[in-house]
């Protein structure tokens, strides 16, 4: 008997990059993953806490939404965190993954 119905299954090689930087009081490690998968959205992770997000340029704008993801206590480590990400990550629009 079969207790779950499988969505998917996929294998794929994908571009990792780890990468770690500070900033005038912060210090963040950050490993980010590109797939073809989730709409072309990079899985953010972060290295120190293992919270991870899909990130996609709107969510990046959105310095309460990273504050709230990455659990940052302040706005402006946030807000660096965002600068970081809108130089980073690219701007390609994300495919629809459901036609």
């Amino acid at each position: 008997m079969e207790l779950f119905e499988k969505m998917y299954d996929e294998h794929e090689n994908v571009k990792v990059r780890f990468i770690g930087f500070t900033t005038e009081n912060s210090r963040f490690d950050f490993g980010i993953i590109y797939t073809n998968m989730f709409f072309g959205k990079p899985l953010v992770v972060c290295m120190q806490t293992g919270r991870s997000t899909l990130l996609d340029p709107k969510d990046i704008e959105d310095v309460d939404y990273l504050q709230n993801v990455f659990r940052i206590s302040d706005k402006q480590q946030a807000a660096d965190l965002a600068d970081f990400f809108s130089e980073t990550l690219p701007s390609i629009p994300f495919v629809t993954q459901y036609e």
